[in-house]
């Protein structure tokens, strides 16, 4: 008799792939492949969209000034304000960069969401930092960006030794990370999940049928589609924060943060 005791939930294995080509580079897997494909997609979106707009949007021109003005209205003009067309480019095409590398995650014989890997949201969020620490020198100074990011406006100077230190490790490292790792745990943890219930619902079902494992089975598969659905607002959501997030940095060199 098979028992729940037969079952093997997958593990942290199923993040770990071989190189696409045998003897090729080792660093060429399916991820890395998956990362650069979407990127193309984005670009192929992007010239569908907008390489010859007409007056009247249809199509893919309709969905593309669908996003635009999602990302202009809800992300980037609540930062930027008066800003905001200047850094739409770099904004949008976050958006739907992330967004697809999320999205692949769900994608029938792909099933594996390229963000789950801290490399490719981490190269994002260090290109962000960078980018914002070259504005608030350009626009505040060298001495004057450091100053308005690290002492606020009535912090009393026996404070200064303590509270300005923390600051600038939030600014110059707390940030990027929670700016990476948050869009890559959560694909990770929902890639986990759908695995182990995908797993579970193949195992009872199909693998070992058996009066006593069907239910277990039907578990599965019900936890499966719920949590699908759920997943993909969370790929969406983590889009829009990492999105977010990237315009309220940008912001913060463009002038001071307090």
């Amino acid at each position: 008799m098979v028992t729940i005791d037969d079952y093997r939930a997958p593990g942290p294995d199923i993040f770990v792939f071989p190189p696409i080509i045998d003897g090729g580079p080792f660093w060429f897997t399916k991820p890395v492949l998956l990362a650069v494909a979407c990127a193309g997609l984005v670009i192929a979106f992007c010239w569908a969209a907008f390489a010859k707009p007409k007056i009247v949007p249809r199509g893919v021109q309709n969905a593309g000034e669908y996003v635009y003005f999602f990302v202009r209205e809800q992300i980037a003009k609540p930062f930027l304000g008066a800003d905001t067309d200047r850094w739409m480019g770099l904004l949008f095409t976050l958006f739907l960069l992330i967004l697809t590398w999320n999205l692949v995650g769900l994608v029938p014989f792909i099933q594996f969401p390229a963000s789950s890997y801290i490399a490719f949201p981490g190269v994002l969020a260090v290109a962000v930092l960078i980018l914002k620490v070259y504005l608030g020198v350009k626009h505040q100074g060298f001495t004057g960006y450091l100053k308005n990011m690290s002492v606020p406006p009535g912090l009393p100077k026996w404070a200064l030794g303590i509270y300005a230190p923390m600051e600038l490790a939030h600014q110059f490292l707390f940030s990027w990370a929670t700016h990476a790792i948050r869009v890559c745990a959560n694909m990770f943890a929902g890639h986990m999940l759908l695995a182990f219930f995908s797993s579970v619902g193949f195992w009872f079902l199909v693998e070992k049928l058996s009066p006593l494992g069907a239910p277990i089975g039907l578990l599965g598969v019900v936890m499966t589609i719920l949590l699908t659905a759920f997943e993909l607002f969370i790929m969406i959501l983590q889009a829009y924060l990492f999105t977010m997030l990237s315009a309220m940095y940008i912001a913060g060199g463009l002038r001071a943060e307090h």
